[in-house]
C-alpha cells in the first residue's frame, strides 16, 4: 500500500477492524438469541465501542509507540542538520520516518565505506611516502659515512660521492616541493594568476627548457605541422607551463630512445584541446584509471632510475581541475600514450 499514514489514519483503521469483528460477534449473538438486548441497544454498543476503541489505539500509539520513533527520528534529524532546535510534528507520518530511518542508515553506511576507504589510502600513502624519502636519505647517508670514514681525503671519490650526495638531496628537495605543491592545489590554497596568452608559444618555450633531457635520451620534441596559427587562451601561464613540462618529461621518461613526442592543438568550439603524444612503452588498461594518482609509477623501476617525485601528473591533473578544465589520457601497450587537456578558448 503506498500511502503515507498518519497516526489518526492508523487509529480509524485498526478501530474499524476491531469495530468489525464487534458488529459480527453482536450479530451472531443476537440472531441466535444468546443476548437479551433490543436492536438499538446493539447499534449503540456498537458505536460506543468503536468509540473507545479509536481513542484507546490512538493514545497507545501517541504515548508508547509514537514518542519512541519521535525521539529516533529527532536525532536522526539533528544529525542531519545540526539544527539542535528541530521540532518534530505532532503527527509524523510513519513511512515518512521509515524512509528517513532507512536513508540515515544509508548514508551512515556511505560515511563508514568513506572512512575506511580515506584510512587504507593514508595507509598506503604514508607508506609510499616513506618509502620515496628514504631512498634519497639512505643514500645520502652511505655517501656521507664513506666520506667521514677517510674518502673525504681521497680525491678519486670525495668529489663525485659528494655530487651524488647533492643530487639526492636535489631529489629530496624536489619530492618535498611537489608534496607541498599538491597539497595547496587540494585545498585551493592556490591562487591562479588567470590571464590571456598562446598556449601554441609556451610549448615552444618549454621545448627549449628540455635540452639537457633530449640530450640523454636522444628524443625528438615538435609541434604538429597542421598547428599553423596561434591558440590563445585563458588560464595560469606558469601553472599550464608546469602541465606541459611535466607531460613532456613524462613522455621522455618513458618513451623510445630516439623517440619522438609531439604536442597538438585542437580548436574546438569553447576550448582548445592540447594533445602530447609519444611512441613509447604504453601504458597497460590495469594501469589507466591509477596515472594520475600521488606516486603510482607505471614501471617502479624505470622511473625511480630516471628520478622524479612520483607526483608529476598528480599535480597535472589538479592544475588542470582548478582550471575546471578536463585532462584524459589514450595509450595501448607498444604503441605509446597521448596525454590530452583543454583550456578555455579566447
Amino acid at each position: 500500500m503506498d500511502r503515507n499514514f498518519t497516526i489518526k489514519q492508523v487509529s480509524i483503521f485498526v478501530s474499524f477492524l476491531i469495530l468489525l469483528i464487534n458488529i459480527i460477534v453482536l450479530a451472531v449473538l443476537f440472531f441466535l438469541n444468546k443476548i437479551d438486548l433490543t436492536y438499538q441497544s446493539v447499534i449503540l454498543a456498537i458505536f460506543v465501542s468503536g468509540l473507545i476503541s479509536y481513542f484507546t489505539i490512538r493514545v497507545l500509539l501517541e504515548n508508547y509507540i509514537l514518542s519512541k520513533i519521535k525521539l529516533i527520528y529527532q536525532i536522526i534529524g539533528k544529525s542531519k542538520t545540526n539544527d539542535q532546535t528541530k521540532e518534530i510534528d505532532k503527527f509524523t507520518t510513519l513511512e515518512m520516518v521509515g524512509e528517513e530511518v532507512s536513508e540515515w542508515a544509508d548514508d551512515k553506511e556511505k560515511q563508514i565505506q568513506s572512512f575506511k576507504e580515506l584510512e587504507d589510502y593514508r595507509k598506503n600513502y604514508v607508506g609510499t611516502i616513506s618509502h620515496e624519502l628514504k631512498t634519497p636519505l639512505f643514500t645520502v647517508q652511505g655517501f656521507v659515512h664513506t666520506l667521514l670514514e677517510g674518502g673525504l681525503y681521497d680525491e678519486k671519490v670525495n668529489m663525485k660521492y659528494l655530487q651524488r650526495a647533492m643530487n639526492n638531496l636535489d631529489r629530496l628537495k624536489f619530492i618535498v616541493d611537489d608534496l607541498e605543491l599538491i597539497n595547496k592545489l587540494e585545498s585551493g590554497k592556490v591562487y591562479l594568476e588567470i590571464a590571456n596568452f598562446d598556449v601554441k608559444k609556451l610549448v615552444e618555450e618549454v621545448f627549449l627548457d628540455m635540452e639537457n633531457h633530449l640530450k640523454e635520451t636522444g628524443s625528438v620534441l615538435k609541434i604538429n605541422p597542421e598547428a599553423d596559427k596561434a591558440y590563445v587562451v585563458q588560464g595560469d601561464r606558469e601553472n599550464i607551463r608546469q602541465v606541459l613540462h611535466n607531460l613532456i618529461v613524462n613522455s621522455i621518461k618513458y618513451g623510445k630512445e630516439n623517440g619522438s613526442i609531439e604536442v597538438s592543438f585542437f580548436d574546438l568550439d569553447d576550448t582548445v584541446l592540447v594533445e602530447v603524444s609519444d611512441d613509447g612503452i604504453g601504458i597497460g588498461k590495469e594501469h589507466i584509471n591509477h596515472v594520475f594518482d600521488r606516486f603510482y609509477r607505471v614501471d617502479p623501476s624505470r622511473s625511480r632510475a630516471q628520478g622524479g617525485s612520483g607526483l608529476g601528473l598528480s599535480i597535472v591533473k589538479h592544475i588542470i581541475e582548478a582550471h575546471k578544465q578536463a585532462i584524459n589520457i589514450r595509450s595501448n601497450v607498444g604503441e605509446g600514450t597521448t596525454f590530452g587537456f583543454t583550456l578555455k578558448k579566447i
